[in-house]
């Protein structure tokens, strides 16, 4: 399962990032293999939006799930219509690697 992380770098110890839509990277995870790949996130400076083009790039990815602290009003609808779950972690300094090790120790 393809897993993505909205990340405020291109690094394990990179932090959550509190903005899925204008998040500065993305890690996509595949817990199958374990897998990853830092993906920039060429939406970041849209003006208006950087969720929906956000939720398009990843859902090309073929990811099942999206991690991050904050999700706008309008990508629940769009997650739901294409099967992506919405995973909220309230911690913004909680860092990828941490992220990931919960997802490999049954909290996916």
């Amino acid at each position: 399962m393809k897993i993505a992380i909205a990340s405020k770098g291109n690094t394990l110890e990179s932090q959550l990032d509190s903005s899925f839509g204008r998040s500065a990277w993305f890690v996509v995870y595949d817990s199958e293999n374990s897998a990853m790949e830092f993906i920039p996130n060429p939406n970041k400076h849209l003006e208006e939006g950087a969720g929906l083009a956000s939720v398009e790039l990843l859902s090309s990815r073929t990811v099942s799930k999206i991690i991050s602290s904050d999700f706008g009003f309008k990508i629940k609808p769009l997650l739901d219509s294409q099967k992506i779950q919405m995973i909220v972690v309230k911690d913004p300094a909680m860092k990828i690697k941490n992220i990931i090790d919960m997802l490999n120790n049954g909290g996916n």
